[in-house]
C-alpha cells in the first residue's frame, strides 16, 4: 500500500462532498481544490551580509522538505543599496503529496506553537481565491533547531487554489482546519 497524505484522503472524501452541496456544483471539476503552496522570505539585510541568505534558504529548505531558491533583485535601487542581481530573498513553492503535507504540518503542530496565538485573520484573501499568510517567527517549525538559528526570520505563505471567489475559497480553507477568528 502506498501512502498517501491524511488531507488529500480527506478532500477528496469528505470536502469535496460537502463543497458540492454547500455551492450546488454540477460536477467534481469544479470543486475549488489547493493547488500550490508558496513559502517565501524577504531579505532586504542580505545586501550587506551574505551568509544571512545563505542560512535562510537552509532553514527554508528544512522547513518544507524541498530545496529552496534564492531570489535576486530585478534592478538597481540606489537608496537602499541595491544592484541588479543580487540575492534578495528565498522561496519554494509546494505541490502534490508534499504541499497536503506540509499543510497538516502546520495546522497541527506549528501553528499551534506560536504565541499568543488565537486564530488566523481571515483579511488575508486576494479577491481571486488566493490567501496569503504572514508568520513572525519562522522558530515555530519543529524542523528549526532553536539553538541553530542565528536569526529569528518571519516568512509568507501563499495558499493558491482553484476557488473563483473568496468565499468559495474560505469555506475550502475552513474544511481543511484553517482556525480563522470568528467575527
Amino acid at each position: 500500500m502506498s501512502y498517501k497524505p491524511r488531507l488529500k484522503e480527506k478532500y477528496h472524501s469528505e470536502i469535496v462532498k460537502s463543497l458540492t452541496e454547500k455551492f450546488g456544483y454540477k460536477s467534481r471539476m469544479r470543486v475549488p481544490k489547493l493547488s500550490k503552496i508558496v513559502l517565501s522570505q524577504g531579505m532586504g539585510d542580505a545586501v550587506a551580509d551574505k551568509k544571512l541568505i545563505e542560512s535562510a534558504a537552509a532553514d527554508l529548505t528544512k522547513i518544507a522538505g524541498q530545496k529552496a531558491i534564492t531570489t535576486n533583485s530585478k534592478k538597481d535601487i540606489s537608496n537602499f543599496k541595491l544592484r541588479k542581481g543580487m540575492p534578495i530573498g528565498t522561496k519554494v513553492t509546494l505541490r502534490g503529496d508534499r504541499m497536503y503535507d506540509f499543510l497538516d504540518r502546520l495546522l497541527a503542530v506549528s501553528l499551534p506553537r506560536t504565541r499568543d496565538f488565537r486564530g488566523i485573520n481571515p483579511k488575508g484573501f486576494d479577491g481571486r481565491g488566493n490567501f496569503n499568510l504572514g508568520i513572525k517567527e519562522h522558530i515555530i517549525f519543529p524542523e528549526i533547531d532553536i539553538d541553530k538559528v542565528n536569526r529569528i526570520l518571519g516568512m509568507d505563505i501563499t495558499f493558491v487554489t482553484t476557488a473563483e471567489n473568496d468565499d468559495e475559497a474560505k469555506a475550502l480553507l475552513d474544511q481543511f482546519g484553517f482556525p480563522f477568528i470568528k467575527k
